[in-house]
């Protein structure tokens, strides 16, 4: 598991007041029971941890082009930004 997972996973049960081991990669936010309001704090704790500016619009989550389909989408877009940020 690298470290990108490992944190997003961090940040996304703490949201959802879930221990890590409860969060799977397959699952959606809406599984884990994280409303719209929980996914911005999530996308602000990531932005933060990371030092990232994710490319969500939270009035239009559909028009975004950061995939917020599933954890592991959130991860391979987080992993994506960071690599960016590093080259």
């Amino acid at each position: 598991m690298s470290n990108v997972q490992q944190k997003v996973i961090e940040i996304i049960a703490e949201q959802a007041v879930l221990e890590v081991e409860d969060v799977s990669l397959d699952q959606t936010l809406e599984d884990l029971g994280i409303d719209s309001l929980g996914l911005v704090e999530s996308i602000f704790s990531i932005e933060e941890a990371f030092d990232i500016s994710v490319p969500f619009n939270a009035n239009e989550p559909e028009k975004s082009v950061f995939d917020i389909s599933s954890v592991a989408a959130i991860v391979r877009a987080v992993e994506g930004l960071v690599k960016e940020q590093t080259t």
